[in-house]
């Protein structure tokens, strides 16, 4: 099974080749790493692996979640599709934020502890490059993103720690909590 989670490594490779991270230009597929090595600290299960590795895939590339399941089995599709937030295109990013952010919460409280490990673990990698930034620019960091406000930001990012909440006996709960403190007070 282990064979999971390196095909999956190739696929995301493949999907978001040539895509970077907005605040640091770095190559996108490093926080899809990243949240699966945080995952595996978390859980040895490959098929949780491997979704954390494709966490963005439905949501940031042309791949569809047929296209994770065919290649990957419903199990790891499923766990993508709870990670995968509804973008509305139809309206502005900044119109929808709220919206799109209440209706991932609300998914998230019920969703199944192999998905919440996932979310734990990507917002995690989201925080460990907010706080880098936070320490050079502080609040003004939001500028660059579709919800400026830093009191709103924080009311997502710690509202996660709530629907997360059977993971607290972990080290990625601790230091997303920390972190959260660290940023948001």
């Amino acid at each position: 099974m282990e064979n999971l989670i390196d095909e999956a490594i190739i696929f995301a490779v493949k999907a978001h080749s040539g895509s970077t991270r907005k605040s640091e230009k770095t190559p996108y597929v490093f926080h899809p790493l990243e949240t699966a090595h945080i995952v595996a600290s978390i859980t040895d299960d490959t098929e949780v692996i491997a979704a954390a590795v494709l966490h963005d895939v439905v949501e940031d590339t042309k791949y569809t979640y047929d296209d994770i399941k065919t290649k990957f089995g419903k199990n790891v599709a499923d766990l993508v599709a709870n990670e995968t937030e509804d973008k509305m295109r139809e309206i502005s990013a900044e119109a929808s934020w709220m919206t799109r952010k209440k209706q991932f919460l609300d998914n998230l409280k019920n969703a199944p502890v192999k998905a919440k490990m996932i979310t734990l673990a990507d917002k995690l990698s989201n925080m460990r490059i907010t706080k880098r930034a936070f320490d050079e620019k502080g609040t003004n960091l939001w500028q660059g993103f579709h919800q400026k406000d830093h009191s709103l930001q924080g009311w997502y990012y710690k509202s996660i720690l709530d629907c997360v909440s059977e993971l607290e006996d972990t080290v990625a709960y601790k230091e997303y909590g920390g972190l959260c403190e660290y940023v948001f007070g």
